[in-house]
């Protein structure tokens, strides 16, 4: 039987599958669309298409140091039991070794890995953020990593230029609490930057504000909310009478990241 580009095109609208999938199961069956699809839930396929539509708001995150390198990677998947469970956790501690070791590419090592896990946790599971920093001469590089019942929900890996690994995880420490989105002002786009100073005019200027002090109390409000957002800005969680930069001293922060579950 001849198989048409609309058999291929029902076929993966009714199953979620990609074409090659949907044509090969079609071929398989006769162009039977009935026996297509249940040949394709035998082999896990439409099920596992469809649960790619699902959202996954769980996971868990991995981070492993080995000398002047960090990586951390975290998986995604839709339920919390999934996520505590020795073969989720286990997989993502070793994905994040690879990382660590050979680079970000490493992750494509472990896709058939995860396409049985797929099928055997019937869950939609992914792969989401991973991040690798590396310290250079003059730097150290340390992490810190938060656990809910037995996985990781909060990992950060900073480098620290001129400080101590000390130093560094005590910064680690910092940003899983503070969570900031940018190292620096200067990082933080224009766009937003100006959108922020719009609202906070708006906001004074509906106070009833003196037009003299606008300026002032503009700028106060604009560096208010850059010291939630900037790391370096932001009060150190030890000691919120300095800031992360007073901290550091001669020390100073070339790079971070950060990934928090659910976020």
């Amino acid at each position: 039987m001849t198989i048409t580009a609309k058999d291929v095109m029902t076929l993966r609208q009714a199953t979620g599958v990609g074409m090659m999938d949907a044509k090969k199961a079609l071929e398989a069956n006769n162009g039977d669309m009935d026996a297509a699809t249940q040949w394709l839930r035998v082999q896990g396929l439409a099920s596992a298409a469809k649960r790619a539509e699902r959202e996954a708001g769980e996971g868990a995150v991995a981070v492993v140091r080995n000398g002047n390198v960090a990586a951390i990677v975290e998986m995604r998947c839709e339920t919390d039991f999934v996520a505590k469970s020795e073969q989720f956790t286990t997989m993502v501690d070793d994905i994040a070794a690879r990382v660590c070791a050979e680079g970000p590419e490493a992750v494509s090592q472990f896709q058939e890995q995860l396409e049985t896990m797929l099928t055997t946790l019937k869950e939609n599971i992914s792969i989401g953020r991973v991040y690798r920093l590396e310290a250079g001469e003059g730097e150290v590089v340390d992490t810190y990593i938060h656990q809910q019942s037995g996985r990781g929900v909060n990992a950060v890996a900073v480098v620290v230029k001129n400080g101590t690994e000390e130093v560094a995880h005590d910064i680690a420490v910092h940003i899983a609490f503070a969570k900031p989105n940018f190292l620096n002002r200067d990082d933080v786009p224009a766009a937003e930057v100006e959108a922020e100073r719009q609202t906070v005019t708006e906001i004074s200027l509906n106070e009833g504000k003196p037009e003299a002090a606008l300026p002032k109390i503009i700028e106060g409000r604009l560096n208010g909310w850059f010291k939630e957002r900037v790391l370096n800005e932001q009060p150190y969680v030890k000691d919120e009478k300095q800031s992360v930069k007073d901290f550091l001293g001669a020390a100073s922060i070339t790079a971070y990241a950060q990934v928090v579950i659910g976020q």
